[in-house]
């Protein structure tokens, strides 16, 4: 969510939109074309992510289709991980019988955050069941639980949820990575430099800023039933021509 897209309003520049643009660079350099789509809606179940964004994608007919769901159903409370995992894989096979390639992402690993980390369990379980998936149906995997980058703070944004420009740039060489191209490893892999020590005060008041500004509102969708993505809608929902050097 930090990185903002300079050509539409109130819209954001992700992994999966310097993925395609790697991609579409690999194209045009091998003399084809490449066009992109993007259904995501940030904040949405499993249920959209499997249900009308799936059937949208199917629609298209596209070659590669990137399917990242189930991280906000497993921070429920009586979140069923092995269902879960069964509507996942259900959709991953209507992928692959319509011919499309799939792409999947594991969570991170949440060791060090202040309040997921007590639902680190349930993120390990979710990736294993993702690459056991990938696996049964012939899927690739991004691996981001593997990504220690990734549990340093510095690669998130101030909420803590949505990752920095440098987090997503490093996600979508992963990606190219997963899906057999070469990439500079140590480029995205590598973790940051040591941050300088913080008090253990300054860390706990940090702390309580974040759960007062992004926590409790959080908090009160859920139990509200909304979403922050309840009035947003796709950003780029048919496949059109994407340039090269737009990664």
């Amino acid at each position: 969510m930090s990185d903002a897209d300079p050509q539409r309003a109130n819209s954001y520049v992700g992994w999966a939109d310097r993925l395609a643009g790697h991609l579409a660079d690999i194209a045009h350099e091998a003399g084809g074309d490449f066009a992109y789509a993007n259904l995501a809606v940030r904040g949405r179940l499993l249920a959209d992510v499997i249900g009308p964004q799936l059937e949208a994608a199917i629609a298209l007919g596209p070659d590669l289709v990137s399917m990242v769901g189930g991280g906000n159903d497993i921070l429920r409370p009586k979140a069923d991980l092995d269902a879960i995992a069964s509507r996942l894989e259900a959709a991953v096979v209507r992928l692959r019988e319509a011919g499309a390639d799939v792409l999947l992402a594991t969570p991170t690993d949440p060791v060090g955050a202040p309040v997921l980390r007590h639902l680190r369990g349930r993120h390990a379980i979710h990736s294993a069941n993702l690459f056991s998936i990938a696996q049964q149906h012939g899927a690739y995997v991004i691996n981001q639980w593997g990504m220690k980058a990734l549990q340093d703070f510095r690669l998130w944004s101030e909420d803590r949820i949505h990752m920095t420009t440098e987090g997503h740039r490093r996600v979508a060489l992963n990606a190219l990575s997963a899906l057999g191209h070469d990439t500079d490893r140590a480029d995205w892999s590598t973790p940051l430099p040591p941050a300088p020590p913080v008090a253990r005060r300054q860390a706990a008041a940090a702390n309580a800023e974040w759960a007062k500004t992004h926590l409790a509102p959080w908090v009160q969708r859920r139990l509200k039933g909304q979403s922050s993505g309840d009035t947003v809608q796709a950003k780029r929902p048919d496949l059109t021509p994407l340039d090269r050097g737009t990664a």
